[in-house]
């Protein structure tokens, strides 16, 4: 028997041909291809859904600013008003002072008796 003849196995009983091992391995390649495409598919769908709800967050974002520019300026407003009558409650007290003393000067001081 020549040496080179031992590792030659395509003649042992079960062992598979060399078009069954390509064969084989193209099954396994189709079905891995398939695999990816099914995962493909599903990660498009999930990068979709990503998207759509990016989308709704920035809307809610853009409407929640312009709610808070409205209240912002709403509460300057209100602001402004408290301001104003701080000001003027102010502007009454001097002026209750003022009459105040007026009327203290008016009216005769209390007379005490020894």
């Amino acid at each position: 028997m020549d040496p080179l003849e031992i590792q030659d196995t395509s003649d042992w009983l079960g062992c598979p041909t060399e078009l069954e091992t390509i064969t084989h391995y193209k099954l396994m390649l189709e079905n891995e291809v398939q695999e990816l495409n099914l995962q493909l598919r599903t990660a498009r769908e999930n990068i979709f859904g990503l998207v759509r709800m990016y989308d709704e967050a920035s809307a809610q974002r853009d409407e929640a600013m312009s709610n808070l520019r409205e209240r912002a300026g709403q509460l300057a407003h209100v602001r402004k008003e408290l301001y104003d009558l701080g000001i003027t409650a102010r502007g009454y007290k001097r002026e209750v002072e003022r009459l105040r003393g007026l009327l203290d000067g008016l009216t005769p001081g209390p007379k005490t008796i020894i």
